[in-house]
């Protein structure tokens, strides 16, 4: 918790010197409600660096604050690997282009064995100013699953090149 705090504050003393730089005005964060977003998630534990089973999904903002999101993803060579999970989001932090949530999600996951996987993460969807469509996910957290036979707790942490990726319409 100690280190959070530092982090925290340079991260948005960052963000802030960064709008300040480029003559960003501050704005509120991004509203997605109504709107419909495809494209991937890869934070489920049946894709790792060896066998990458990213998952197609579908992500649609119920509210400014609630999101929900559906995945299916497979890999058809063998042991096949299948994942169909769901997410759910809640914002708890607004800046400008970027909506830092907290998620919880629940998945069925094949792999050598299958089983369920439940995430607790925390969060952040960025927008690249002008490319307001685009939105590109990082995460960490804790996820708990019984995929390998065993129950397992583990950290989880995934950048904005891995995380996730939607498009808005």
């Amino acid at each position: 918790m100690r280190l959070f705090k530092p982090f925290m504050v340079v991260s948005l003393l960052s963000i802030g010197m960064f709008g300040g730089i480029t003559g960003e005005q501050l704005a509120q964060a991004k509203d997605l409600s109504g709107r419909l977003g495809i494209g991937f998630t890869n934070d489920f534990s049946n894709s790792t660096a060896a066998r990458n089973v990213p998952a197609i999904s579908v992500k649609y903002g119920a509210s400014k604050d609630l999101h929900m999101l559906g995945a299916v993803g497979f890999n058809s060579l063998n042991p096949s690997s299948f994942t169909l999970g769901a997410k759910l989001f809640k914002n708890i932090f607004y800046e400008t282009n970027l909506n830092f949530f907290s998620c919880v999600g629940l998945a069925y996951l094949k792999d050598a064995q299958s089983g369920i996987e439940i995430l607790g993460v925390l969060g952040a969807e960025f927008f690249i100013p002008g490319i307001d469509s685009l939105g590109w996910l990082f995460e960490a957290g804790v996820s708990a699953s019984n995929v390998t036979g065993t129950f397992g707790v583990k950290t989880i942490g995934y950048s904005f090149i891995n995380a996730g990726m939607h498009f808005y319409f």
